[in-house]
């Protein structure tokens, strides 16, 4: 894979060197990156997880940045959505019920029952901690509210009308949970997310959503000493912060050796806090690890390409671990593909796409 690796950067080097002005200036959602490995994706909630138990603790601010205003209704205000909406309450697909608002795992498809109420029921919850509850005596009623064990989010309420062995029913709102099916675990468990910046995100974002394995790439900003940098701030180049982008990939069709293949071919690792006539720290190389595993991968590759004097002057990539990823504004995402006729989609993006295309031909998306 290394001389694979070598022998493409030999013959294709720096593909892409001209700058990426860009202007625009609107606010932008906090984020950061999962590293665990979830069976949902939610990139623009980074409180969202599978796997943690960690109980959260977030201001009604926070939650409105990262929930759909359907969801937030319904979470944190205890709204209550419409019977028999969608096909949840009804559906005996096996498999296994999360909160929507966090990822907490709370059901089992095994506890559910089909009821008439028109709302997703169930008989039992997953554990004892994954569902607690307090009175609820709005309306002039008394009844039990029940709430996410990890995060505080209205699911629904307890009534004692439930079948055997519990007697329970647990009547959830469907928009509070997410639903993944047995047979599609596995194939989740293979995603693996990486932080690469490598100047302009536009450019780095529309060649990595062409290739094969790659799930979802996300621009946003990483590093530096702001807390939920906004565009404007990073354009200034003194938050320390880069542009980068959240790429989630399979690691069963696509490995980290190919990840780096492209990422040394597509841009210059020569050049300090630039690339092109952009300039600033914003758009240095870097690569954001989340484990050991990425780290040692980067610098092995890197270490190769000085050794083998691929490049006229010596890589100047950071290696930096990930602390928190942070996604741009909604017009950043797809950019391209959202702006093919404007004249820098043409110009400047397009013509890169183009080369890229012809090098790694045998690894696009079909």
């Amino acid at each position: 894979m290394k001389n694979r690796i070598l022998l493409t950067i030999l013959i294709f080097p720096m593909l892409f060197l001209n700058a990426c002005g860009q202007s625009k200036t609107k606010e932008n959602k906090a984020e950061k990156t999962i590293t665990m490995k979830n069976a949902i994706n939610k990139p623009e909630n980074p409180y969202y997880s599978n796997t943690d138990t960690e109980k959260l603790n977030l201001s009604d601010e926070e939650w409105k940045k990262v929930l759909s205003s359907d969801l937030y209704a319904v979470a944190r205000l205890a709204d209550t959505e419409r019977a028999f909406t969608g096909t949840m309450w009804k559906d005996e697909t096996k498999g296994t019920y999360y909160c929507a608002a966090c990822g907490f795992k709370l059901f089992e498809s095994n506890q559910k029952f089909v009821s008439s109420c028109g709302w997703p029921s169930f008989f039992e919850q997953d554990n004892k901690n994954s569902i607690i509850f307090k009175p609820d005596n709005s309306y002039g009623m008394q009844r039990t509210e029940a709430l996410c064990g990890r995060c505080n989010s209205h699911l629904g309420h307890l009534f004692d009308d439930g079948p055997e062995p519990t007697g329970k029913r647990y009547c959830m709102n469907a928009i509070s949970l997410d639903f993944v099916p047995y047979n599609i675990t596995n194939e989740n468990s293979n995603l693996e997310t990486i932080v690469l910046g490598g100047g302009c995100y536009w450019c780095v974002e529309a060649i990595y959503e062409k290739l094969e394995g790659v799930k979802t790439v996300v621009s946003g900003f990483a590093g530096g000493t702001v807390e939920n940098p906004t565009y404007q701030q990073v354009c200034t180049g003194t938050t320390g912060a880069a542009e980068v982008v959240e790429i989630t990939y399979d690691k069963s069709v696509l490995n980290l050796d190919e990840i780096f293949e492209v990422f040394f071919t597509v841009h210059d690792p020569t050049t300090l806090n630039r690339q092109g006539a952009d300039v600033g720290t914003q758009y240095r190389s870097v690569i954001f690890y989340n484990n050991d595993q990425q780290k040692k991968a980067a610098e092995s590759i890197i270490n190769e390409l000085n050794n083998q004097k691929v490049y006229p002057s010596k890589i100047v990539t950071s290696l930096e671990p990930l602390k928190k990823f942070y996604k741009a504004e909604d017009y950043h995402q797809n950019y391209f593909n959202n702006n093919k006729e404007q004249s820098y989609c043409r110009l400047v993006i397009q013509p890169k796409i183009e080369k890229f295309e012809k090098v790694f031909k045998d690894r696009l998306k079909k």
